[in-house]
């Protein structure tokens, strides 16, 4: 099972940057999709998520207006784009998956049942 993350990079404030994920076959039917980050000295916070059956999505009230997540079960692949990029968006992103059994809600408190490696995002001011 893997989950790979990638399209991080340091950009500008105001900047857009468009995260991928891609997933093995068996990580992507009948899992939900999430976005994660952890900033240096906090945990990881929960971004987006997107539901496999009807890609239905959940956000984040810090990001809602500025980031969103879509996927392509075709590719097996899962996306981010975040616009308007502000410093405080500084961190390692993360993509993960969840049984879609559990439910799209309960992607906001974790428990993901894969991770893949982050991507590092750097916005300067």
């Amino acid at each position: 099972v893997q989950l790979q993350a990638c399209g991080g990079g340091l950009v500008q404030a105001g900047d857009s940057l468009r995260l991928s994920c891609a997933a093995s076959a068996r990580t992507f039917r009948n899992y939900d999709m999430g976005w994660f980050r952890q900033a240096p000295g906090r945990g990881q916070d929960f971004l987006a998520g997107i539901s496999w059956s009807d890609s239905s999505t959940l956000y984040a009230d810090s990001v809602k207006d500025r980031f969103t997540i879509s996927r392509d079960n075709a590719k097996n692949a899962v996306y981010l784009q975040m616009n308007s990029l502000k410093p405080e968006d500084t961190a390692v992103y993360y993509c993960a998956a969840k049984a879609t059994a559990f439910g799209l809600g309960s992607l906001t408190s974790g428990g993901m049942d894969y991770w893949g490696k982050g991507t590092q995002v750097t916005v300067s001011s």
